[in-house]
């Protein structure tokens, strides 16, 4: 039994060193971190926001007293799984569709995913394209994730079809279809996605 566990200790071993080399061995990993820091760079660090600041942006845009877009630039699923509620979105890889939908290069755009990857290259882009106004939703100074993730560990509410309202309170349910409310800029990439707007 003994002998048993060291091979399976010394398997493990080599297993976890191979691993690692491998990792160590993927400059093609590697550069991808490098690109996606370079695009995170081209971001104006006053326009590197967290998600309390987009949760305030959020209020005043469904208040009335801010015209920013909330883009949430994640996949359809995991947009229609729960999302951020009056939310504009286009997927990641969409992204050469933004300037057709918003077509002042002064709109106050803010840019946010799951964590903090993919908005970094959607904000890095959405400069290139030459927009002047334009937020990443980034890491907290605590640590706390950007994104959605950080939205939902804060306790902020979002929304779904079919269940209505989550916060930090538990589910309010809200019989389909959705009413969500929204600000003056809304954007959305396809007709009928779920909740009560339709995409133009």
């Amino acid at each position: 039994m003994k002998k048993f566990a060291i091979v399976l200790l010394a398997l493990a071993a080599v297993a976890l060193l191979g691993t690692s080399a491998f990792a160590k061995g993927n400059p093609l990993a590697d550069n991808e971190k490098k690109v996606n820091k370079e695009f995170a760079a081209l971001v104006p660090k006053d326009k590197i926001k967290n998600v309390d600041d987009l949760h305030k942006k959020w209020q005043e845009v469904l208040a009335g007293k801010s015209d920013a877009y909330i883009l949430d630039v994640r996949s359809v699923p995991e947009f229609q799984a729960f999302h951020i509620e009056g939310s504009s979105h286009i997927h990641d890889g969409h992204m050469y569709t933004i300037p057709k939908k918003i077509k002042d290069p002064n709109a106050e755009i803010w840019v946010f995913c799951r964590t903090q990857a993919r908005s970094a290259y959607i904000a890095g882009f959405l400069y290139k394209y030459g927009y002047k106004n334009v937020y990443w939703v980034n890491k907290a100074p605590d640590g706390t994730a950007g994104g959605i993730t950080g939205w939902v560990k804060r306790g902020y509410p979002v929304v779904n079809y079919f269940f209505g309202y989550v916060d930090k309170n538990g589910m309010h349910y809200s019989k389909p279809p959705l009413k969500e409310r929204k600000g003056k800029n809304f954007i959305r990439e396809f007709d009928g996605q779920r909740g009560e707007y339709t995409a133009k």
